[in-house]
């Protein structure tokens, strides 16, 4: 892998310490501002929405920004946002804080995987974009719990203040590393923007995207919350489940990429059976803390590993749909990651605070992953059934016959 992917890489560790710490942190900014859990939940929510609205309009409008400039702002911007939600007085503040390093994540991860794809041949495209999204996993390993560790013993500003440190070295890593002559697909067209959310097929992706990445957080909001009042560890415990949550993670994103490096669809179809069920195991095994620790590392192996496999589908199919708005799909693809999230994080809200309780969650989680099965299903028989119209045609204009292929639409 090139050098530069390790930049990108750098940057993904400090925008996933700053997104996933909150996780560990929310009982204590909830005690800490005198608000109820399923509100401090919010904080999650309206961080994954300015991912969700900022990546695909900031994406277009910094289309003809020259890509290593632009990457240097967006960590400027983040550095600004973490070092604003180290001052914030209050909940409020807070909350515009999150939304400022929402801007700069968004944009982010939808430049940088495109990036990441054209730095590598196309058989290594996937296993590109998941080193780079490796950053967010390891973040998880080691970010989320020395944050939750730092925010528990001198304040969750303090976190945030060592986030926006992480920042100034991601910035540093950018400037070093990432060559200046970066490849850029010409900006879209309004009305290409416009047609991206226009595509059907599209649409069903960005739809697995949000159901199959926000499912597992229903739960994952609350785990710290679950892991203290349902299974009955202490909350100093609560970090070091999260390392070994964050390392099944980490391996599970590798893995993810492999596989869907053959056959995207295929991968997630097998990837999203088991993640279903495993969640729905979780509801039962959360009450006992021996059965609790191997399920969430089945849970976190299985979390990230269908993220590589969701963002190169989008990407092959925009090149075959939309060529002319690769980027924007990209970013609106990142935007239903994020969209996942913040209703994964509000359905948990609302199941914390119904009569079902924090036991529920993950099995809510769980009908929203099914619900992604059966949009891959039909996504890939959709596929089966273009290649099949494609061959006759193929063969009228003289061209080879291909019979059967993976749903690979660069192709």
């Amino acid at each position: 892998m090139p050098s530069a992917l390790f930049a990108l890489t750098i940057a993904a560790y400090a925008i996933g310490t700053t997104e996933f710490v909150i996780v560990g942190l929310l009982p204590t900014v909830a005690t800490d501002l005198h608000i109820t859990l399923p509100l401090a939940g919010l904080i999650v929510s309206v961080y994954a929405l300015g991912v969700t609205f900022g990546a695909p309009i900031l994406t277009a409008l910094t289309g003809r920004i020259e890509r290593k400039s632009l990457l240097l702002g967006l960590m400027a911007l983040f550095i600004v946002g973490n070092g604003m939600a180290a001052l914030s007085p209050g909940y409020g503040p807070l909350l515009v804080a999150r939304v400022l390093s929402a801007f700069a994540h968004g944009v982010f991860f939808s430049v940088g995987s495109t990036i990441a794809a054209d730095l590598v041949p196309e058989n290594r495209r996937a296993s590109a974009i998941a080193m780079m999204f490796m950053g967010l996993t390891v973040a998880i390993v080691t970010g989320v719990p020395l944050g939750t560790f730092i925010g528990q013993t001198f304040g969750w500003r303090a976190t945030f203040a060592a986030v926006a440190v992480l920042g100034v070295i991601a910035f540093a890593g950018i400037a070093l590393l990432l060559p200046s002559n970066l490849k850029k697909a010409p900006p879209a067209g309004i009305g290409e923007q416009v047609r991206v959310l226009g595509s059907g097929r599209l649409l069903i992706v960005f739809a697995m995207t949000a159901l199959g990445y926000g499912g597992t957080f229903v739960a994952f909001t609350f785990l710290a919350s679950i892991l203290q009042e349902v299974t009955g560890f202490a909350a100093s415990a609560v970090s070091l489940i999260l390392v070994l949550y964050g390392v099944a993670i980490a391996i599970g994103n590798v893995v993810g990429g492999r596989l869907a490096n053959g056959n995207p669809v295929k991968a997630l179809t097998g990837l999203f059976i088991a993640q279903a069920i495993v969640l729905v195991l979780f509801s039962f095994t959360a009450v006992s803390p021996w059965l609790a620790i191997p399920t969430l590392a089945a849970l976190g192996f299985l979390s990230f590993a269908n993220v590589p496999g969701l963002q190169l589908y989008v990407v092959q199919l925009a090149r075959e749909v939309r060529p002319a708005a690769v980027d924007v799909a990209s970013a609106l693809n990142i935007a239903a990651f994020n969209l996942g999230i913040a209703a994964g994080a509000w359905i948990g809200g609302l199941v914390v605070e119904s009569s079902l309780g924090l036991g529920a969650t993950p099995w809510v989680g769980a009908i929203l992953v099914a619900a992604a099965l059966v949009l891959t299903l039909w996504s890939s028989a959709l596929d089966r059934r273009s290649a099949f119209v494609a061959a006759p045609d193929a063969a009228s204009a003289g061209r080879p016959v291909i019979q059967t292929r993976t749903p690979e639409p660069s192709h």
